[in-house]
């Protein structure tokens, strides 16, 4: 610790014991006094109070079924009956004497039925779930984001039933919460989503007539909440998505609330740090820190509400700021270009506006606020209710008539380690790699994931993440399964994870994961990538991906692992909920949605033949967690072996169009075959009267299997019906077909890539150039060239083989 954070810690403590002495000595505590200044100006909402009914008529208008599910939930939050976070019907009614069964019980925590005791709040240990059970539940009620609820309920119904409720709840909060006592003390950024619930109320209500003499009991509060956050700021404890929350509440109670003590300094101070933590949270790349998409898109949300609110109140915006929010707002957009932006990491389950929306498919929102707050077009943004609220009708102007335009840019975020892999045909799709740290420090929220895959097709999720299942229960197991290595689409080696998960927010023998290579060209891309994560076994195993995709066809994957001795190796394959996966036999699973109509998309999974791999491929059922809390069965590909290193194999991923034959056509199974020599690995696919082949070098020698010989990385061929269709070459200096040269290059090269269907032909400048017989074989000029005498009924006759 340095001296300044060794002043904060010990201020920090001094105000714990001051405060629980005061309250011993029968001070009580929990409002401050306002300033009697009636020329303080307050600061300007989202909306002004003549504009309330207008945003609460457009949601009518534009989202009716939102505007009845608001409804439908106030009903049950006067009933006393929550959801929260993956948890449905949650009552949290008190029912031990007290002569009311319908009080709200403040502390308890109602999945697990235990009650954190009224302790002074930093001498409760919130993480120990014999003494409180879940803290993230009784934290979620007593964020208050359901009071925001009734205030927009009674904004809706014009019904007075749901202000008169908001008020008893807050007023029962009060009493079994006098500070410091209790555990909804004990967080920061607990704190400071309450004040900004109680924003949020003030702001809805402002109009409302049986809300006026209530606002003179909630001011003192805030007010109160907003000492509380200045001092005990999470500038040393959680410098994340913890600060930054605290630093916007901060600013919203300084900037609309002149009048409270400490305004002025809450509404400078608030700013600075979330102008200093969008530089130091997000890497260059627009990544969020954490390497979870949830807090990436927890992030963006406050970013974006600290700079709206700025915006409406004339403080000035640094246009680093606004390039920071920009590269986050990319980052989602170019995961969601097929269909949801799957998640990875912790799923952390709240939300900064409507906490039920904390779904998969929901992690695009922020998109609707970028494209209307920097007049964006965003392919994936959607007309919310929360854009509806923060910008009324602008936002339904620029979002009402948003038109779903399939993109495909395959494109990398470094710094953050997501590679992205995109295609259009035969739709579109998305493949994520994730080949980035594994978070930051002791990557409290990042996953043992490395070099794990995600796949959305279709508009529709297919290899997807399994979620965070919950952070703390009884068993660790529960918390450390679903941040394992076994819960993502990667390679687990000898059953342990690439990390060692330590407590609940920290790992050891954390790996480092490096991009190795990354090309994409007009037709394929590229992702090699590695890591150590089981360097620390006793006979150490580097794992290394390829994958490659090739536009319009398929995704190769390719596993190698390094190492000496003998090893069990796994690879899972997590498919969406919705989909339906069937064991064909032979290497190969069909995956369908499980109500597909003839036509719809699906996807092939083939393993080569005559291996290890196709022996032990197993279809099952495992449990992802689609929120926190909240379970859900799942289809499960487990392909698995035991073998000696240095091994390797792959995994085609052919994504289809309705049936895996076209009608009249005779079923061709899909074959793939694996095949090797001292410098070359090839693999072959068969599918109908077309053939993939795909070379990689196994070292920087030059290399020769059948017709074909070059010192390229990397080479892929499509033959169709016996002639070239498509080739890239990756590194190298030349290609030759049975000695004779196709393909040449005065130096190292970065790639080549021609496609017969559309006379695709592309290099990097000044490389790769053609000769004489690479022309006669594509342009057809002579007839016993372009053909490669390939049999696809007959294995022996392959193209690729050594006889050829």
């Amino acid at each position: 610790m340095n001296w300044e954070e060794v002043r904060v810690r010990v201020g920090q403590e001094f105000h714990k014991q001051s405060d629980l002495l005061m309250h011993r000595v029968g001070v009580r505590n929990g409002a401050m006094r306002l300033k009697a200044d009636s020329a303080a100006r307050p600061g300007q909402f989202f909306f002004s109070g003549s504009e309330i009914s207008e945003r609460a008529e457009l949601l009518r208008t534009h989202l009716p079924d939102e505007a009845a599910g608001v409804l439908r939930e106030a009903d049950e939050i006067c009933g006393h009956r929550f959801r929260l976070l993956g948890y449905e019907n949650l009552d949290f009614t008190l029912d031990c004497g007290s002569g009311n069964s319908k009080d709200i019980d403040w502390h308890l925590d109602p999945v697990h039925g235990k009650r954190a005791p009224l302790d002074p709040w930093f001498k409760i240990p919130f993480l120990d779930f014999a003494v409180v059970g879940d803290h993230k539940v009784t934290w979620e009620l007593n964020r208050h984001q359901h009071l925001t609820t009734l205030a927009k309920a009674r904004l809706l119904s014009g019904d007075a039933k749901y202000v008169r409720e908001l008020m008893v709840q807050w007023r029962s909060w009060i009493k079994a919460n006098p500070y410091p006592l209790g555990i909804n003390w004990g967080s920061t950024l607990e704190v400071a989503f309450r004040s900004l619930s109680w924003i949020w109320v003030d702001q809805l209500l402002a109009g409302a007539a049986e809300y006026a003499e209530f606002r003179a009991e909630l001011a003192p509060a805030l007010a109160f909440h907003g000492r509380y956050i200045e001092r005990y700021l999470s500038t040393y404890f959680s410098p994340n998505t913890h600060l930054l929350g605290e630093a916007v509440a901060l600013f919203f109670l300084g900037t609309l609330y002149p009048q409270m003590p400490g305004a002025a300094r809450w509404k400078e101070s608030g700013w600075q740090i979330v102008l200093h933590e969008a530089g130091r949270q997000v890497r260059p790349d627009g990544v969020y820190f954490e390497q979870s998409l949830y807090y990436h898109v927890y992030a963006l949300d406050f970013f974006l509400y600290a700079r709206l609110l700025a915006a409406r109140n004339g403080v000035e915006i640094p246009p680093a700021y606004d390039a920071v929010l920009g590269r986050m707002l990319d980052v989602v957009a170019v995961l969601a270009q097929a269909g949801p932006a799957e998640g990875f990491g912790d799923d952390d389950g709240g939300r900064v506006w409507n906490p039920r929306r904390n779904r998969t498919e929901q992690m695009t929102d922020p998109l609707a606020l970028g494209a209307v707050m920097y007049s964006r077009e965003l392919p994936a943004a959607r007309l919310t209710e929360e854009a509806i609220w923060l910008f009324g009708n602008q936002a339904v102007e620029k979002l009402s008539s948003a038109q779903t335009s399939a993109t495909a840019c395959s494109l990398a975020f470094p710094d953050g380690g997501l590679y992205v892999l995109a295609d259009l045909q035969p739709y579109a799709q998305t493949m994520v790699v994730d080949a980035g740290p594994q978070g930051v420090g002791r990557s409290g929220h990042g996953h043992a994931d490395a070099l794990s895959l995600r796949l959305t097709m279709d508009g529709r999720r297919w290899l997807v993440d399994a979620g965070s299942g919950v952070y703390i229960s009884k068993d660790p197991a529960d918390r450390n399964t679903f941040r394992g290595t076994g819960a993502h689409n990667t390679v687990r080696v000898d059953g342990v994870d690439q990390a060692v998960a330590d407590e609940p927010f920290s790992w050891i023998h954390i790996p480092s994961t490096e991009a190795e290579s990354w090309i994409v060209g007009k037709s394929f891309a590229y992702f090699v990538g590695s890591h150590n994560g089981y360097a620390r076994l006793a006979d150490p195993v580097v794992h290394r991906r390829h994958v490659l995709k090739i536009a319009g066809a398929l995704w190769l994957v390719r596993d190698v692992a390094l190492g000496h001795t003998e090893h069990e190796l796994e690879i899972r394959w997590h498919f969406a909920p919705d989909l339906e996966v069937r064991n064909i036999g032979a290497g190969r699973v069909e995956i369908t949605r499980a109500d597909a109509a003839s036509g719809e998309s699906g996807l092939s999974l083939i393993v080569p033949e005559e291996t290890v791999w196709r022996t032990a491929m197993e279809v099952s059922r495992t449990l992802l967690s689609p929120a926190y809390g909240a379970f859900q069965p799942a289809p499960l590909v487990r392909c698995h072996a035991r073998v000696l290193l240095p091994t390797e194999t792959a995994t085609v991923l052919v994504p289809r169009r309705g049936a895996i034959r076209q009608e009249g056509e005779p079923l061709v199974e899909p074959r793939l075959a694996s095949m090797a020599q001292a410098a070359v690995q090839v693999y072959e696919l068969d599918y109908h009267d077309e053939s993939h082949g795909f070379f990689f070098a196994l070292g920087d020698e030059a290399w020769r299997f059948g017709p074909w010989s070059s010192d390229a990385r990397v080479l892929y061929c499509r033959i169709v019906k016996e002639k070239l269709a498509h080739l890239v070459v990756i590194g190298g200096t030349y290609v030759a077909w049975q000695g004779e040269p196709l393909l040449k290059a005065g130096g190292p090269s970065a790639f080549f890539e021609w496609r017969k269907q559309d006379a695709l032909m592309h290099a990097a400048p000044g490389e790769f150039s053609v000769t004489p017989l690479f022309e006669e074989m594509t342009g057809g000029s002579r007839s016993s060239s372009p053909a490669l005498n390939h049999d696809s009924s007959n294995r022996s006759s392959s193209p690729y083989a050594e006889k050829h």
